[in-house]
């Protein structure tokens, strides 16, 4: 019942008719002008009786729709929201209030933006009978476009937030696929409860940073394509990286408090005596790329070691903990890039 009025009202809203054209004392004076009329009416002509019927017939549809118009507006915008008037009702808003009473707030994730899971608890104010053996679901509306989502899936309420006597901390998770304004609607029984108004906004992304000495062949492209889930692993005899590729000993106890013996590993490499290693490492949170060499960006390579093919020893520090990329270059070519997590 409640969904197909809301579509009424959205068909009213794009009507001619849209907004308040009479005041009470308006319909009482046509009312009044009617009855007026009528009394007059029986001592003029046939003619002049049938245009007054038609007349009254037509402000009384007109009267009668203005009504109908207004009794949507009251019941389906103003209950939606904080029974103000609908120029306030896109107004950011986490709590819902009925008669001065709250019935219910929501607390979203503080980091809360558009295209990613998040979660939200719902705290409802009233007694667990109110809520008891009812069917909840939420829907979502969005300002600009209209969309409409359901985001919980009708489900039973059958007891009360553990550690609580009612549904103080409900909670749940949906994704917001778009930024803007959203309406969140709670149902009980498929009845409108009430709504809040979230607004909800992108992710800012911070731009890459190079250092102005980063050596020419390192490009940010390289950050942007770093694999993140690919993270190093413990490939035997001591080391830390990526099988058959590259590998760390002493990486595997990282830390940011003082200098640490790193030798690096590869794979692959022929004539690995007439080779250069560039090391760079970039940081996931700051993004910001760092010389993490203790004299520099470059190391030369040495020959076959532990299995590699080629390898090289190195002082290594890191600026801070995190999580880090060390990309590899070989002669100037990105050849490997592990994924460290530092947290010591």
């Amino acid at each position: 019942m409640e969904k197909n009025l809301r579509n009424l009202r959205k068909a009213m809203d794009s009507s001619t008719h849209k907004g308040l054209r009479f005041t009470e004392v308006q319909k009482e004076k046509i009312r009044f002008s009617l009855f007026e009329s009528k009394m007059i009416g029986s001592k003029k002509s046939q003619f002049h009786v049938y245009v007054l019927t038609s007349l009254a017939i037509s402000f009384f549809l007109l009267v009668f729709f203005i009504d109908i118009k207004e009794h949507v507006i009251l019941n389906d915008g103003v209950q939606q929201g904080t029974q103000e008037t609908l120029q306030n009702e896109w107004e950011v808003r986490y709590s819902y209030k009925k008669n001065g009473r709250e019935l219910f707030a929501v607390f979203p994730d503080p980091f809360l933006t558009a295209g990613k899971p998040f979660g939200y608890i719902f705290s409802f104010k009233e007694s667990f009978d109110t809520y008891k053996g009812k069917e909840i679901e939420i829907d979502i509306i969005h300002q600009e476009t209209g969309e409409r989502i359901n985001v919980l899936p009708s489900q039973k309420i059958t007891e009360p937030t553990p550690g609580y006597s009612s549904l103080n901390r409900f909670t749940t998770e949906f994704i917001v696929p778009n930024t803007g304004l959203w309406k969140y609607e709670v149902y009980l029984d498929e009845k409108l409860y009430g709504d809040v108004i979230v607004s909800i906004e992108s992710e800012e992304i911070t731009p890459i940073f190079l250092p102005e000495n980063i050596p020419e062949f390192v490009q940010k492209r390289d950050f942007e394509q770093i694999d993140w889930e690919r993270k190093a692993i413990d490939i035997g005899d001591n080391m830390i990286g990526n099988v058959d590729k590259s590998g760390v000993i002493g990486a595997d106890m990282p830390s940011v408090k003082m200098s640490q013996k790193w030798m690096w590993h590869l794979w692959g490499i022929e004539n690995p005596l007439n080779m250069e290693l560039t090391v760079v490492g970039f940081h996931k949170k700051e993004r910001t790329a760092y010389p993490i060499l203790n004299g520099g960006w470059n190391l030369k390579l040495g020959g076959e070691n532990n299995g590699a093919d080629a390898h090289t020893p190195s002082s290594v520090k890191l600026p801070m903990t995190g999580e880090w990329a060390i990309l590899l270059y070989v002669n100037g070519k990105l050849f490997d890039t592990l994924i460290l997590n530092i947290h010591l």
